[in-house]
């Protein structure tokens, strides 16, 4: 089950002028190398290894039989694919199955068995330039931008400068033509009183969205008079959800139970193929005949999706070669219970990337000063508005923390497209018996990163620079100062339309007419 994921499905064509069958394998399983390749067998013929050579990239190819384990071995690292080149007689269209064997130094000798088909029909459409030799190379990057230039007849001015070494977008963005330059506002500096950060911070924000960056800063100042925010890390967690898919709910339920009695032989080898990754717990969800398995890892300073989805392959590939319970019909890596890039209430329940509590107390006299709104008004318009989120569904019942979150998440290079789960929030407040204004933010599921990801492109880095988180152990400091911005918005954006600033604000500095 697990090795057929070395196939690459779609992969099996004709090679041009019927120079032969290809297809191509993809290591998502462990750091291995190909020693050998015995045979390939389609639909039963047999290909023998004098008529196979493997396709390395960058024009490199070597003959199967010239692999061996002394030092002919292909390195195959987690993430590189190979194309195995057969010299045999094209095939016609349809379904076809692929059989091959072929040894490695970790695994030993394997037999992948798949099916795929052969497509016949060649799309008309033109397509991307690229180079599969240096696809960010000058020469390759100008094709594509003459391409896109010719194709929607238009000339780009601005899109085709920038000032950085395209080599390093490698694992960051395919077919790059190009950069969407982004306005980078600052706010503050923030006074943080947090266990990781602390001190004043210059916040770095990107965006096109008039008056973010002035909200936050007015947010920002109200937390300086009152002395600054405090910001503390309590919990930290990144997640893989595979499934186990089983012929009735009792083999579900014993398989479950089997896996939490043997957690400490499963963590080993989770933990095998990351000197970062941590399995700290595993939770069981049963429901029909499925079992869910939430793995939970800390990742370092990484976000570490990508980290723990291999870390958790390595783990049920030991789990199905080792349960012998009731059989395992069905396993998925992931079966959106991690739900990945998506909001929902397991991961503002349980934690998904940092969970970050912001609080701070707003003095009475400073809030009615700088804000014009007393804490009384501030905390009831909290009531109101918990219970338009609450009939509304809303995975947030403050203001928009997805604001300050995205802002700060584009100019230092983190996955955006985390805001989803990382925009959940869960907003408190209450007058005080001396009558300020207590304010607090739990972020559930803050998914933040300081290594890895975009963290180390040009722009990206130095406003982490500017943030003072980069090196290792900086994450939870990260997380802490936005955590810090995000409160500053809350209290900013809710006195707004407490004292019906709101729109007038906006005519002054959102709209660019």
């Amino acid at each position: 089950m697990l090795l057929k994921l070395l196939y690459t499905r779609g992969s099996l064509h004709n090679q041009p002028e019927n120079a032969g069958v290809a297809f191509s394998l993809k290591n998502r399983l462990d750091m291995v190398k190909v020693t050998s390749f015995t045979k390939v067998q389609i639909d039963g013929v047999e290909v023998p290894a004098d008529k196979i050579r493997v396709d390395l990239g960058n024009g490199e190819q070597r003959a199967a039989t010239a692999l061996d384990a002394a030092g002919q071995a292909v390195e195959l690292p987690v993430g590189r694919a190979i194309t195995v080149l057969l010299d045999t007689p094209a095939l016609a269209e349809g379904m076809h199955r692929v059989q091959m064997w072929f040894g490695t130094d970790a695994f030993g000798d394997l037999h992948v068995e798949v099916e795929d088909a052969i497509v016949g029909v060649a799309s008309s459409k033109p397509r991307i330039p690229r180079s599969e030799e240096d696809d960010y190379a000058e020469a390759a990057i100008a094709a594509r931008q003459r391409f896109a230039e010719e194709f929607s007849g238009q000339e780009f001015k601005h899109l085709k400068h920038y000032s950085f070494d395209a080599h390093q977008l490698q694992g960051n963005c395919e077919h790059f033509m190009g950069v969407a330059q982004i306005p980078v506002g600052l706010a503050g500096p923030l006074t943080v009183n947090g266990e990781h950060a602390q001190g004043d911070f210059l916040i770095p924000m990107a965006t096109t969205e008039g008056t973010l960056v002035a909200s936050y800063n007015r947010g920002i100042q109200l937390l300086n008079l009152c002395g600054g925010v405090k910001c503390t890390v309590i919990g930290d967690a990144m997640q893989r959800a595979p499934v186990f898919v089983f012929d009735d709910a009792r083999g579900a339920r014993d398989f479950g139970k089997w896996v939490e009695d043997n957690i400490d032989l499963i963590r080993p080898q989770a933990e095998s193929t990351s000197s970062v990754a941590k399995l700290q717990y595993i939770d069981t969800y049963l429901s029909n005949k499925f079992a869910y398995l939430r793995f939970n890892f800390s990742t370092g300073d990484a976000a570490g999706q990508n980290m723990v989805g291999r870390a958790t392959f390595a783990a049920c590939s030991w789990v199905l070669e080792n349960y012998k319970g009731a059989k395992v019909e069905h396993f998925y890596l992931e079966s959106n219970f991690a739900t990945d890039k998506k909001a929902s209430q397991i991961n503002v329940m349980r934690t998904r990337g940092k969970r970050v509590v912001a609080e701070a107390v707003i003095k009475r006299d400073v809030l009615m000063q700088r804000m014009r709104v007393t804490p009384e008004q501030l905390a009831y318009h909290g009531q109101v508005s918990n219970v338009g989120a609450f009939i509304s569904g809303a995975n947030n019942n403050g203001a928009h923390s997805a604001n300050g979150i995205t802002a700060m998440f584009i100019a230092t290079g983190q996955d955006v497209a985390n805001v989803s789960e990382s925009s959940a929030g869960i907003l408190y407040s209450e007058v005080t018996k001396d009558g300020d204004l207590y304010i607090s933010i739990t972020i559930p599921s803050l998914i933040v990163a300081t290594h890895g990801g975009g963290t180390g492109l040009a722009t990206q880095n130095e406003c982490l620079r500017m943030l003072g988180c980069v090196g290792r152990g900086t994450v939870r400091k990260f997380a802490e100062i936005v955590a810090g911005v995000v409160l500053a918005g809350e209290i900013s954006l809710g006195a707004a339309i407490s004292s019906s600033d709101w729109v007038s604000s906006h005519e002054q500095y959102g709209r660019n007419r």
